[in-house]
């Protein structure tokens, strides 16, 4: 249901295309290279689109045009509308007829409303606060204090600060002979942290209340097990909560291993190395 990256693999079917569309949040949510992209793509798809009115009007119409042929003049056409709808113009090309001149008005307008609209999205973009949280790339079944527990771990990369940090845990499983699926809400070892500038391996205790309990890693397999995971947290940086979700599947999951003791004691100082947080070691199961 739930990807590793904390988006859902659901698909929605017989959807208009104006109910499904939503494209502030297309263009804040992409990847940076694709967003420059869509950038890069409609700035030159403008100017072709103008440079190709100011060809059809007649490039007669527009000073200094001195291409001899159709290619050449389209190309200072082009070179044209870029300073046209940017308001640079160095005035070695201007608009000489009524057409012309409406043609670069409303160039030059479009221009001021995209390069506003675009400088909104870069700001939207930089100033959206995410929960930057890494998860272990495995979840656990490990012996926990006298009897076993399902664990994974979660790190603040970064050097924001997260307060009031609160996980959540909620199982998906397959009834039996049937696609349908239940969903439980796991009680965890500690749901909520003040602070989170360390590390923090969230546990499940499998006592005999859990879902979970008395399965064997068969039986989860064949339930096509689930654990989703939502965190809320107040970044103090930006001043707002934010979220993160995951999940590991039943595939995902690890048994009779535990994570090694990652932090590092040096006087006041605690070391953590973060390239070994999906380190373990075997462990015979309670």
């Amino acid at each position: 249901m739930l990807n590793k990256d904390g988006t859902f693999n659901i698909r929605k079917q017989n959807v208009s295309f104006y109910e499904r569309i939503n494209i502030f949040h297309s263009l804040v949510s992409m990847s940076w290279i694709r967003f420059f992209t869509v950038l890069v793509f409609g700035y030159l798809t403008i100017n072709i689109v103008f440079a190709s009115l100011y060809t059809m009007i007649g490039t007669e119409n527009l000073t200094n045009i001195r291409g001899t042929n159709a290619l050449d003049q389209f190309i200072e056409a082009f070179f044209f509308s870029a300073q046209t709808i940017t308001t640079l113009g160095y005035g070695q090309i201007a608009p000489l007829n009524l057409p012309a001149n409406i043609v670069a008005a409303t160039e030059s307008l479009l221009g001021l409303l995209l390069f506003a609209l675009a400088t909104g999205l870069m700001y939207g973009r930089f100033s959206k606060p995410y929960a930057s949280i890494k998860y272990s790339s495995h979840a656990l079944i490990a012996p926990y204090q006298e009897i076993n527990g399902f664990m994974f771990r979660i790190v603040n990369p970064k050097r924001n600060q997260l307060m009031e940090v609160e996980v959540t845990v909620t199982l998906s499983l397959k009834r039996d002979g049937t696609e349908l699926r239940d969903f439980h809400l796991l009680e965890l070892e500690r749901s909520k942290v003040v602070f989170f500038p360390a590390m923090w391996t969230v546990v499940h205790p499998i006592t005999d209340l859990s879902p979970i309990y008395g399965t064997t890693e068969k039986e989860i397999l064949e339930k096509g097990a689930e654990f989703i995971v939502m965190i809320k947290a107040f970044d103090e940086s930006f001043s707002q909560t934010v979220y993160s979700k995951s999940s590991y599947t039943s595939k995902e999951i690890k048994w009779g291993e535990k994570f090694i003791y990652l932090p590092k004691h040096s006087g006041t100082e605690v070391t953590i190395d973060l390239s070994k947080i999906n380190d373990t070691y075997k462990a015979a199961l309670s």
